[in-house]
Parts: structure tokens; sequence; C-alpha cells
């Protein structure tokens, strides 16, 4: 397939390298640093055995245009970044181009070619009866997509679904370590089984990673998402790591009460988790002294991106009349940190100038 990775960071660094080694016509649109290493040196992947590869001769450019039409595009960067490359997109599109986003959190898509609910899945008595799929069709996801400009921008019809386990981070500009996991389930957004589907699986599954097609990847996204809304933030206001969360026993009930409320909200949204709670707690102690990415980001003076994995689940509440108050209180403090954040940059910015 002839594929571009948008964004060559931690995560579209570790897909292009595996697909480039794996023989993909492939092109990566990068930028500053980063894009000059991978042409300077080649892509340079640490393997979480340990084992190294480099891809030389990798086409990187920072031109959408002459990238050119793809058959497939990964779009790599976080979701507060997807809006600044909507207007560029069309360059790298043809009649049957597929484009597959890869950000965590509530996608911008998520309201988009809703499957048809399966009548007598929930008995009528229940509270959490699911809202009508009909009257959520088309809804602007606003804490990813203020304007809705990118639901515009991209035809729904050109996306698949996807969510991003492995864990990834950038050693260097060029220089991506993957830590571990290196599972991509994919899914139509209305839930069909179609050819494309399988040949997008067929090409991950080459690179070397797992990428199950899935019926219902809305259920996937909450299941990651389960965990990335609460340890996220929590690690990025106490700068501790997966397995220090979940150990300290006040952290681990903090994260717990923000999971149930995450869970009722995704029940009022036909959602099932297929794990229990206690497990999902457990899967991220097991990943040990990792830090989550956005602590990595507020140690490194980034924002963090907050309003997919967070901010989103506060609107979906409001919107389905589940109340979220842990959720609210983290919320609030991470927005303080990135204010934060965003003046402290301002001002090293203007001493610079000065």
């Amino acid at each position: 397939m002839k594929i571009a990775v948008v964004g060559a960071g931690s995560i579209g660094g570790f897909v292009a390298a595996r697909l480039a080694e794996a023989g993909e016509e492939l092109t990566v649109i990068a930028r500053r640093a980063n894009l000059e290493a991978i042409r300077r040196n080649g892509l340079r992947l640490r393997n979480a055995d340990g084992s190294e590869q480099v891809i030389r001769g990798l086409r990187a450019t920072d031109s959408f245009a002459e990238a050119g039409g793809q058959d497939l595009v990964i779009l790599a960067m976080k979701a507060n970044q997807v809006e600044a490359v909507v207007d560029d997109l069309h360059h790298l599109l043809h009649a049957h181009t597929v484009i597959v986003p890869m950000q965590n959190g509530i996608p911008w898509w998520y309201f988009q070619r809703l499957p048809k609910p399966q009548t007598g899945q929930h008995p009528v008595e229940a509270e959490d009866v699911p809202l009508p799929a009909d009257s959520l069709e088309g809804r602007v996801v606003r804490s990813v997509d203020p304007e809705g400009r990118i639901m515009r921008a991209i035809d729904p019809q050109r996306i698949l679904g996807c969510v991003v386990y492995p864990a990834c981070d950038m050693v260097a500009p060029g220089w991506v370590r993957h830590i571990e996991g290196e599972r991509f389930p994919l899914g139509e957004l209305d839930g069909s089984e179609t050819e494309r589907v399988k040949r997008v699986s067929e090409a991950f599954v080459r690179g070397g990673l797992k990428a199950p097609v899935l019926s219902d990847v809305r259920a996937e996204i909450w299941l990651k998402l389960w965990g990335n809304l609460t340890f996220n933030p929590i690690s990025a206001l106490t700068h501790s790591t997966l397995v220090d969360i979940c150990q300290y026993p006040l952290s681990r009930e903090l994260a717990a009460s923000m999971m149930r409320e995450a869970e009722a909200v995704a029940g009022r949204l036909g959602i099932l988790f297929r794990v229990s709670l206690e497990r999902r707690i457990a899967g991220a102690e097991k990943v040990g002294k990792h830090k989550t990415s956005m602590l990595q980001d507020v140690e490194s003076g980034r924002d963090p991106e907050i309003d997919a994995l967070v901010g989103a689940v506060i609107e979906l509440g409001q919107a389905t009349g589940v109340s979220t108050p842990h959720i609210n209180a983290v919320y609030a403090l991470v927005k303080l940190l990135s204010q934060r954040i965003r003046n402290d940059g301002l001002a090293v910015c203007a001493q610079r100038t000065g």
C-alpha cells in the first residue's frame, strides 16, 4: 500500500518504522528537528526486546502536496493538533483513500456513521437505557472539535476507527523507543466488515503489529479511555508512574471513582465494558514504572492533552445527564496546570525576545 504517516512522534514513528520495514511504500510528514533527523540519519526504532532498527532512505517531507495521493493516511498526532492539518489533507487523497486517525480519547468522529442499535439489547426498565442513536447522529464533540471544522473537513466515509495500545516515547528527534504493546484494533464506524478494513489490518500485521478487526470500535475506545482519563491526569498532577498510582490506596480509589463515573456515561451511550474495573486497574499496574504521555508532556513543558481524554467525557456526561464530580475536579486541576505551563512558556519567550 501507498501510506502516509502524518506526524512522526512516538506513535507515528513507531508505526512508520514497522510499516516501512515490512516493505510498504511509506511517506512520513514531519516537522523541524524531527524531519531533519529522519532525513539525515533515518528513522531509528528501539524495540521493547532491546533490538534496534534504522530505516534509511525513508521518504520524509513537511509538504502534503509533495507527498501526493495515498491509499492510506494515518493521522498520528494528538487530538489537539488535528485541526491544524485538515486544510492540507486534500493533497493526500484520491477517490478511495482511507484515513485512520490515531488519537487517544473521544474522537471527533464519535457520532458519525453510528451503527443501528440492536433491539432487545437493554431491558426497557433499566435506569441506564442508552439514548436513541438517531438523536446522537452528527453531534459535534466540542471538546475536541470546538467549531466542527474537523467534522466538516473530513468525509466520515473515509474513516476507519483505531485504538492505540502501544506505549512509546521519543528518545531524541528521529529516534523512538517502543516500551510495550503492539495492538491497534480497527473497525468501520458503522460496524460493518469491509474489504478495506481487512486490507489495512493485513498491512499492519505485515509490520508485526496486531490489528484485529472489531464490530464495535467505540466500545474499544472506551476501554482504552477508561484508564487514560484517570491515570494520565493523576500522573501529570502527582508526577507519578502507573504502578505508583495503582499501589497507593488514595490515588487508586480516586482512579476507581473516576472510572465508575465514566462507565455510567458510556452506559448511556450503549457501551458495555468487556473487562471489570479492577481488571483494568490491574492492567495499568502491570505496566510498571511507565510515565504516561500526559506526564511526559508536563515534564517537557508542553501543554497536556486533556480535553480529548477528560473534557470530552465531562461533555458527554452533561449530554447524557450523568454526573461526573470526581472527573470534573481532576479536569479543573489539570486545566489550571495547563494554563500555568502556557504562561511560563510565554514568559520565557518574552525574556528571550526582550
